[in-house]
């Protein structure tokens, strides 16, 4: 591994750094959520300002609690199709392959824009049925390289609201009409939550923008068809989530009063 990279990323790409930040400074915790070692021996290895992230160890709880829940949701999955593809897009730095580590039936495929791509390449050590393809997830040409002869799952965490509605709705179509069946998970933010994105210190201090707002799963089944709800799930309200320190489950219950602010950040996982 080398010692030091120098890491130049801008807008959403550089919110990734944030995240990644966040599962490093968890896996030094008493308790970890993740205990992902992966991040933190690669976090030391990155010339990056990390603090001006905005992440701390307080609240690196708001990124970890969320990939535990997909990684438990994509354990889920593999566990009933062993030789499944999966798509993990929009994965930036995140170590999901190596943390859920399926078995050798699965063929395991990391998207992101070509310069994370190379980042990941140059980080992580090779990984047999793991493969990184260096493309925005919204081109459909990629598409091309994966084999659409399996049950497929599509893992998109902090994905949908960097994209445009109308990206979103093209690309979660695109998966669904490519392959025979599977799954997609993703989490989303509601319309509030775009509306309420200057208060968001990570996405404001990358310079980036939020797009898409999904307030439910009536915005989705109409215009995807194939799709079936299995679950829809607050982030407050997710299992990852209750294990957390009392004021955590505290501002849990304040903010569940009102179905706005519950539902700003939620969980979708659809059959197809």
């Amino acid at each position: 591994m080398p010692e030091k990279l120098q890491v130049d990323l801008s807008g959403a790409p550089q919110t990734m750094l944030a995240t990644f930040y966040a599962k490093a400074l968890d896996a030094d915790l008493p308790k970890p959520i993740l205990g992902d070692r992966f991040a933190k021996d690669i976090v030391d290895h990155i010339d990056y300002d990390w603090p001006k992230t905005s992440i701390t160890a307080a609240n690196s709880p708001s990124v970890t609690t969320r990939s535990a829940h997909f990684d438990m949701w994509a354990r889920q999955f593999l566990a009933v199709h062993p030789e499944a593809v999966v798509l993990h897009l929009g994965c930036g730095l995140d170590a999901r392959a190596f943390r859920v580590d399926p078995g050798p039936g699965v063929e395991w495929f990391d998207v992101d824009y070509p310069d994370v791509a190379d980042l990941r390449t140059r980080l992580y050590p090779d990984r047999e049925h793991y493969r990184v393809i260096a493309a925005s997830v919204t081109d459909p040409t990629w598409l091309a390289e994966i084999p659409s002869d399996r049950p497929t799952l599509m893992i998109a965490e902090g994905l949908t609201m960097y994209l445009t509605e109308s990206e979103g709705l093209a690309l979660l179509r695109r998966v669904v009409g490519g392959f025979p069946s599977g799954e997609l998970q993703f989490d989303a933010f509601n319309r509030l939550g775009i509306r309420s994105q200057f208060l968001n210190s990570v996405v404001r201090r990358s310079g980036a923008k939020l797009y898409w707002g999904i307030d439910g799963p009536d915005d989705l089944v109409d215009a995807v068809p194939g799709i079936r709800l299995l679950a829809w799930v607050s982030a407050l309200d997710s299992s990852t989530f209750r294990d957390l320190a009392w004021y955590y489950r505290a501002m849990a219950r304040a903010l569940s009063a009102l179905p706005s602010l519950r539902y700003m950040a939620q969980y979708h996982r659809y059959a197809f």
